[in-house]
């Protein structure tokens, strides 16, 4: 990408490598971002899917590693990393969430160490995946899942249908459905009640979702931005101090959806009686 203007060098490292149905009707890499659109729903953003999976595998790793070789007497570096982090999910499910649901405290930390180890995938420097995925003879490579709004879409979704599940588990069908109805007006503005509090549930994920990729696709961006634009010799004295900033960013990001997530579970667990 060398001999690529600002313009079209800021182009590839934001799309993603796309596999679908091409337009010729062949199944194959899409070379442009038209080709990826044209693709449809069953086209697959390839990059965002494996480094996703790869992020979990190490998390899951590390966690499993841990958990099997625990020491009170002389804890190793890691061991000390992660009981800080179980800790404070721990006490943050126990301040925002006040049901009974063994799930909620796995899933909260589950959510906030996959989410902080696919933002610091946005630390690594812009160019050494793409050049690496181009010697493969790949034309794409983004490695920041968090920056591809179907990984976030897809993560919030999830918690919606979590939210869906809890809520007519713990409170039936007609407790569930009574939330819309009855709320916030009385059972009298049915009409009124239904638009609003279906608007205020659809927003959750809407939220959830655009707020991580928004954040997380600006500062990659910037990182682009950086050295599409900037001198060689000038990169690394803008990059490193946005980096140090963007390392709050990521962990904030993380933090974010897990604590919604546990709030939007809450609620689905306790009814507006219970909540006055």
């Amino acid at each position: 990408m060398s001999s690529a203007s600002p313009a079209e060098y800021i182009g590839h490292h934001i799309q993603n490598l796309t596999y679908g149905r091409l337009p010729d009707g062949s199944l194959g890499f899409a070379e442009h971002a038209a080709d990826a659109k044209a693709m449809g729903f069953m086209a697959i953003n390839v990059d965002t899917m494996g480094w996703a999976i790869l992020c979990g595998v190490i998390f899951c790793y590390y966690f499993r590693k841990v958990a099997a070789n625990v020491s009170v007497d002389k804890p190793s570096r890691l061991q000390l990393l992660v009981e800080m982090v179980v800790e404070m999910v721990a006490g943050s499910v126990k301040d925002a969430f006040h049901g009974r649901n063994a799930l909620i405290a796995p899933l909260a930390l589950t959510i906030f160490a996959w989410i902080f180890m696919m933002n610091l995938m946005d630390l690594v420097p812009v160019d050494v995946v793409p050049m690496l995925a181009q010697a493969a003879g790949l034309g794409h490579m983004k490695m920041v899942p968090t920056t591809d709004v179907n990984a976030t879409f897809g993560m919030s979704i999830s918690v919606f249908l979590l939210m869906i599940y809890y809520g007519i588990k713990v409170k039936g069908i007609g407790g569930f459905a009574g939330e819309f109805l009855f709320h916030p007006f009385g059972k009298w503005m049915v009409l009124a009640n239904l638009p609003l509090e279906l608007v205020s549930f659809i927003a959750k994920p809407l939220s959830l979702s655009l707020r991580l990729f928004g954040n997380m696709f600006a500062g990659e961006l910037v990182f682009v931005l950086i050295t599409a634009l900037i001198p060689f010799w000038l990169q690394w004295a803008v990059s490193v101090p946005w980096a140090i900033f963007h390392i709050l960013v990521i962990t904030l990001q993380a933090y974010i959806f897990m604590m919604l997530t546990i709030v939007y579970l809450g609620q689905a667990h306790e009814s507006h009686d219970d909540a006055h």
